[in-house]
């Protein structure tokens, strides 16, 4: 699972970076956040673990006394449940260990429209998002000393449609000043703390105890339901 959560935490860092590289010529803010995620409803009755991950956004534009909105695009990751264990390689290798990893996880994509009326230190706002989320479970071979990932394969994948609202509170944490050596300044920092509620259409999908293996052969008990979260985060967000 380690070499699996590395992977997922690079893609969303490299996101964040270029937005923050780009910013001057696509959006005015960029943010990066530690999430959780709790099953709501249908989904809850199948999976009660809590989700964890990272968010990622941007928007066009930062809100203003003249345009009190925006625009942008939202990705998140997070995993709702993971199993490991401890394994011979093969049945003609059985001298060799390794670390075998299953996680389930859930991977959204949104468009986001933001109000934020308010304007000083501390700035309340509220959201909608509407988009789509990939929900698959891989299992992850990795070496037994190094860590290393050996070789890993999904198990099981399904996409779902994913709207939703929520709101938050940013506040102020530093002004950068701008150097005009530069070709882009930053302007200032942000604590950004929100919450969400996401709901989501039904999906096929695996929990944890979900995969069973007999006699050398895998048998998959899949559950289907709609995959409604709440959705808390914390980070930092960027204003130029």
């Amino acid at each position: 699972m380690a070499g699996y959560l590395r992977r997922s935490f690079r893609y969303i860092l490299v996101f964040f970076l270029f937005i923050l590289v780009t910013e001057t010529s696509l959006g005015q803010t960029a943010g990066i956040n530690f999430a959780l995620g709790f099953p709501q409803k249908e989904f809850r009755n199948n999976v009660d673990n809590t989700g964890y991950g990272l968010s990622g956004h941007f928007t066009f534009w930062t809100p203003s006394t003249l345009m009190p909105y925006t625009v942008g695009l939202n990705i998140g990751f997070i995993t709702y449940g993971n199993e490991s264990r401890n394994a011979p390689f093969s049945e003609t290798i059985p001298d060799v260990r390794v670390d075998v990893s299953r996680s389930n996880n859930l991977f959204n994509f949104h468009a986001l429209f933001q109000i934020s009326p308010f304007f000083g230190t501390i700035r309340p706002y509220a959201e909608g998002l509407f988009g789509g989320e990939y929900l698959f479970t891989t299992t992850t071979i990795e070496s037994e000393i190094s860590g290393q990932e050996v070789t890993s394969s999904t198990n099981q994948d399904d996409f779902a449609w994913s709207y939703g609202g929520g709101g938050g509170i940013l506040i102020k944490l530093a002004s950068l000043s701008p150097d005009p050596a530069e070709s882009f300044s930053f302007g200032s920092i942000w604590l950004d703390i929100k919450a969400r509620y996401l709901f989501g259409t039904e999906a096929e999908y695996l929990r944890e105890g979900s995969v069973e293996i007999e006699n050398g052969k895998v048998i998959y008990h899949t559950s289907r339901s709609k995959t409604d979260l709440l959705m808390f985060h914390i980070g930092v967000e960027l204003q130029i």
